[in-house]
């Protein structure tokens, strides 16, 4: 297996599983496959393009693309002191193998290294129990529920918000 960030060659890739992670798990994302399978390549190459306050980290085995995660850095002049993962999913083939384990360890070692940066938050599903454990094993801690955050078939799902503080830099 290999962690690496993603940049724009990589967007057919991205945008492949990005999709498919879409319909396997719509009630995961704030974004749904109807909303995103037409967005023009060139779109998804600049996403990740290099930004220094815009990360993706793909992991691969036998250079196939099978998880990713997102690293984004607030944009306000009040908020830039936080970043959050999103968009974090692991296809089901190769879920139980410590690849999200490894994406999110990638993912907090650069968040430790952005200047300013003092905390990480992140939105999990609730009901969502192995990724909750996951943020959890790494330190984060519940600071709210966002209740029908998300509207999927006319079911409404509560968002659990999480923050992991990081050592001052």
């Amino acid at each position: 297996m290999q962690i690496r960030r993603l940049d724009s060659a990589d967007a057919p890739a991205y945008q492949a599983l990005r999709l498919h992670a879409l319909q396997e798990s719509p009630t995961a994302f704030g974004s749904s496959y109807e909303e995103e399978r037409d967005t023009p390549i060139g779109m998804i190459e600049t996403r990740l393009a290099p930004n220094p306050d815009r990360h993706v980290f793909g992991a691969f085995v036998e250079a196939q693309l099978v998880g990713m995660a997102g690293l984004v850095r607030e944009s306000g002049l009040k908020a830039r002191h936080r970043g959050f993962i999103r968009a974090m999913y692991v296809a089901p083939s190769h879920r139980g193998k410590g690849i999200a384990r490894h994406l999110l360890t990638e993912a907090l070692a650069l968040a430790q290294r952005m200047p300013g940066l003092l905390q990480v938050t992140l939105s999990v599903t609730a009901g969502n129990e192995s990724a909750t454990a996951l943020y959890r094993s790494f330190g984060f801690e519940t600071y709210g529920v966002a209740p029908g955050a998300l509207r999927v078939d006319g079911v409404l799902y509560d968002e659990v918000q999480m923050v992991r503080q990081l050592a001052a830099n």
